[in-house]
């Protein structure tokens, strides 16, 4: 019996560590190569994204130096803005991934100590049987056998015992050596999901700040297209006003030469300026241009229309007559301020606007050359300035704004 019992343990225990083998141990999460290759081209464009939009910033500095460019600081955001949601895109789906990696490596995890825990049992079970049967267990399977047939297999069920024993070891030392390996893999993924949540959120943060940003802008586009809008209602009131004015100054004129031949007194005098003296006028003052005449087109996109040409100075330089002429208007108009107007007869008129003081008296005659005025225009947006008109007739009709231009001579670098 004793003999038959030990038989019985043995192959209970061969059993057991039989049934052990039926546990692998659990692989780490496999990596797929296409998701892998997805993820190492979505973090290329993340970084090539990030250097767009370095770049783009870069740029807007240079733009914000140069000039104060609504419109295109608002495109500029707007390339940011797109910029910085692909980056966001591309974070999402880097996290995404990170967050798979972290769950699947957990599950590893979860059924590797499991299985620990079990081998461990199944161990523990084995060195408890081994402890009661004592040391001298095996040399007493051997010596109740019962023939020398009988004596070799017991040895050889002692060896496999032996052996699974040995292997029972092993496989809870490859169990707790794959348990630690998934902890290291987990503790790494925990970290990459926490270096990506990071980026993400300042990613989060760069977007609003481009979008602040972006708001911001707009305010001030919308701010200087109402001030351009204001500026050129304001024009096109002052513009006809002025040509309301030289439409009556020249009626007057008219009528002073129409009484003056009915009366036998003769013509009012010669005319002072023609299309002869194109290209031929002195400047009435130096110094830069402004503004041309003709359309001009701001950045927000509304269209101005001068009738004259800009010249900055510095306000308080003398502003001369470019021509001999008869003082129409010496005083201030609305819209342009302080304003001389000088007739040269025959429907030609050179008219001074935005000057600071007037230094003739109507009805008066000036002389080429002589002042008339001193530079003003430093409320206006544009800064002190004088703007110089010249009125022509054209085909017998009304005075019409010519370009001053072509009636000044030409200077250096005005082309």
């Amino acid at each position: 019996m004793g003999g038959s019992g030990s038989s019985l343990s043995a192959r209970r225990a061969i059993s057991l560590a039989l049934g052990l083998f039926v546990f692998s141990p659990s692989p780490a999460p496999a990596q797929d190569p296409d998701l892998q290759r997805q993820i190492l081209e979505s973090q290329r464009r993340l970084e090539a994204i990030r250097a767009e939009r370095a770049r783009l910033q870069a740029e807007m500095e240079q733009v914000r130096s140069r000039v104060r460019n609504a419109s295109s600081e608002l495109r500029n955001i707007e390339q940011q803005l797109s910029a910085t949601r692909s980056a966001l895109a591309e974070a999402d789906f880097q996290v995404e991934f990170a967050t798979s990696q972290v769950e699947e490596t957990t599950a590893a995890l979860l059924r590797t100590r499991e299985e620990l825990e079990e081998a461990k049992a199944i161990l523990h079970r084995r060195l408890r049987d081994i402890y009661k049967r004592g040391p001298l267990s095996s040399v007493r399977v051997l010596l109740g056998a019962d023939s020398f047939t009988d004596l070799l297999k017991r040895y050889r069920y002692l060896q496999q015992i032996a052996a699974y024993d040995r292997d029972l070891v092993d496989r809870v030392t490859q169990l707790e050596g794959a348990l630690e390996i998934h902890n290291q893999q987990l503790q790494a993924s925990l970290a990459e999901l926490g270096r990506l949540r990071q980026t993400k959120l300042s990613e989060v943060a760069e977007l609003r700040s481009v979008e602040r940003e972006r708001q911001s802008t707009l305010g001030v586009f919308r701010s200087q297209a109402q001030e351009t809008e204001d500026r050129l209602g304001q024009l096109e009131a002052d513009e006809l006003r002025l040509t309301d004015l030289v439409d009556v100054l020249e009626q007057r004129r008219r009528e002073a030469e129409r009484r003056a031949a009915i009366s036998g007194a003769g013509r009012e005098g010669p005319t002072t300026l023609s299309g002869n003296d194109a290209g031929s006028l002195e400047w009435p003052v130096d110094g830069e241009i402004l503004y041309r005449f003709g359309l001009d087109r701001q950045p927000n996109g509304t269209v101005l229309k001068w009738n004259g040409i800009g010249i900055r100075a510095p306000t308080g330089t003398p502003v001369r007559a470019v021509k001999t002429g008869t003082v129409a208007l010496a005083g201030p108009f609305e819209g342009y301020g302080p304003t001389v107007i000088l007739s040269h007869g025959g429907g030609f008129y050179t008219l001074y606007l935005y000057l600071e003081e007037v230094g003739v008296v109507e009805g008066r005659q000036v002389q080429a050359g002589q002042v008339v005025g001193t530079v003003g225009g430093a409320q206006t947006p544009e800064g002190p300035h004088v703007e110089f008109q010249i009125r022509a007739p054209v085909g017998g009709g009304a005075p019409q704004a010519m370009d001053p231009l072509q009636w000044l001579r030409n200077r250096s670098g005005i082309p």
